[in-house]
């Protein structure tokens, strides 16, 4: 299981990375599914959540400790490397024997690293898929991170937009394939 979930984060990275580095310097305040968000904004938000996983997880820290530690512009003047420098440490933290069976203080509570990091893989997907859209890129989704994020998706869906987090989710269409299906449950139309 982990070197299986292990390998989904570091798909899910790889996916938004291709992305990220595939964007023009004039679509950075592109407009996003994200309706908040500009291409710009939506970059940042992936990478300050991957900035979160070296301190929760191998420092142990909390969410409290940290405070807005991590809030605000982390892309700097070079996004790209702001966001490859962040989802490899990500990456280095959740791989750490032992990382995935921690037990890290989220804002939410108390959450196994396991959990945490299907977390931020799923939503990574997501936030490709968006990403995507933003820069005009192919939108269509790796079957495997689909799979992955629907199942990490579909037990919470319900409650996700009442996190202020995500839209309400849409009526998915009979016939729908899994990406429709992911993105309907996260309030996008695919």
């Amino acid at each position: 299981m982990s070197d299986a979930l292990l390998e989904q984060h570091a798909a899910a990275l790889r996916l938004f990375g291709e992305h990220v580095r595939a964007v023009a310097d004039d679509q950075w305040d592109a407009p996003t599914p994200c309706t908040e968000w500009t291409v710009r904004d939506l970059v940042n938000h992936v990478t300050g959540e991957q900035l979160w996983v070296p301190p929760l997880i191998a420092e142990g820290r909390t969410v409290e400790e940290l405070g807005d530690e991590l809030s605000g512009d982390v892309l700097g003047a070079d996004p790209v490397a702001a966001w490859e420098k962040a989802a490899a440490a990500a990456r280095a933290a959740f791989a750490v024997p032992g990382a995935l069976e921690r037990t890290v203080t989220l804002s939410y509570g108390p959450t196994r690293g396991a959990a945490y990091c299907a977390e931020l893989t799923a939503d990574c997907v997501v936030h490709a898929w968006d990403l995507a859209r933003g820069i005009g890129a192919d939108d269509r989704l790796p079957d495997g991170l689909v799979e992955f994020a629907l199942k990490e998706v579909m037990p919470y869906a319900d409650g996700l937009a009442a996190s202020g987090m995500f839209a309400e989710p849409l009526d998915i269409p009979a016939g729908a394939n899994a990406q429709t299906r992911l993105l309907a449950l996260v309030g996008r139309r695919g």
